[in-house]
């Protein structure tokens, strides 16, 4: 906040009085032109599942409907340790993304749909 004033053009005690601050205090972070943080993406953490991706992504490839819960415990044969979550987070991101189905359209003139062609339907003079 100091350094977004003084870049305002305050002076610095209008600064110190906004701040809450001494003077000197002011002086100090101005000439040490400290500028906040710039924090980047974390880096994924290690995870019990890490051993396995390589298993999970053939099987996937081959039977890409294969459940997790099947996938769960077929990994726990091989010593899979980890927890459901954490592997059905896994299978979102690998998983091929669904095929979206064929809509055939039945397309008509404006009233004709709802209108009848049968004898029982047709409109009577009165």
């Amino acid at each position: 906040m100091i350094l977004y004033l003084h870049r305002q053009g305050l002076p610095v005690p209008a600064i110190a009085r906004r701040a809450g601050v001494d003077r000197k205090t002011v002086r100090k972070y101005i000439q040490a032109g400290l500028e906040p943080p710039h924090y980047g993406p974390r880096r994924p953490r290690p995870t019990l599942l890490d051993a396995h991706h390589a298993y999970l992504r053939e099987r996937v490839a081959i039977y890409p409907d294969l459940s997790a819960r099947r996938l769960l415990r077929e990994m726990r044969g091989f010593g899979y340790a980890g927890g459901y979550s954490q592997l059905t987070e896994f299978l979102r991101d690998i998983r091929p993304a669904a095929s979206v189905g064929f809509e055939r359209r039945f397309e008509t003139p404006p009233g004709q749909q709802a209108r009848s062609t049968s004898p029982s339907f047709a409109p009577t003079s009165a």
